[in-house]
């Protein structure tokens, strides 16, 4: 078998260990790890094998699915680093991201009330750029400044901005559906 357990998610697609990768590259790793340890290549081994195999896929696609999302991928990174973004404990943020937040939320609300996809969907477009803004500051926090304690923050707001995106796409969705 190819994978070892004891490899971070970076090493076992052979990437370097950063917050900016190249998403051909790490798709093409995970096509080519998922198929060494497929389990069906293993259906006539012994069960030992197959179930290693097992949790081998289970941690190449775990890893694939952690690297490919920036929030996820900014946590790990962090975490490799033994630094805990304390998501569920330190709800604190700056002042002019917590008012932001109030304006976002009610933009929706007023949008949603109003049934009207057109504004929903601009806010949505909004938000995204802002999520790619903020990417790209913790990609700079990660790489290049080393300032885990500023990308801890950034991952919070980063988590922020993708439950405001959920929510617009479920008001959309309600909307249209």
């Amino acid at each position: 078998m190819t994978t070892e357990f004891s490899r971070d998610f970076f090493q076992l697609f052979g990437l370097s260990r950063r917050f900016a990768l190249d998403s051909q590259q790490l798709e093409q790793s995970w096509r080519a790890a998922a198929a060494a340890v497929h389990p069906d290549r293993y259906a006539s081994s012994p069960d030992a094998e197959k179930r290693m195999a097992l949790m081998q896929a289970t941690q190449v696609n775990e890893a694939y699915q952690t690297l490919k999302s920036p929030l996820r991928r900014a946590r790990y990174l962090l975490s490799l680093q033994g630094v805990d973004t304390q998501e569920e404990t330190n709800t604190s943020m700056p002042l002019d991201f917590l008012m932001a937040q109030m304006e976002w939320r009610e933009s929706i609300e007023e949008a949603r009330d109003n049934s009207d996809v057109d504004a929903l969907e601009v806010l949505s477009s909004r938000l995204r750029s802002d999520k790619r803004a903020l990417e790209a500051e913790l990609g700079e926090a990660l790489d290049h400044a080393a300032d885990l304690d500023a990308a801890a923050v950034m991952v919070r707001k980063l988590r922020f901005l993708e439950k405001l995106d959920q929510e617009i796409g479920d008001a959309i969705e309600t909307l249209l559906g």
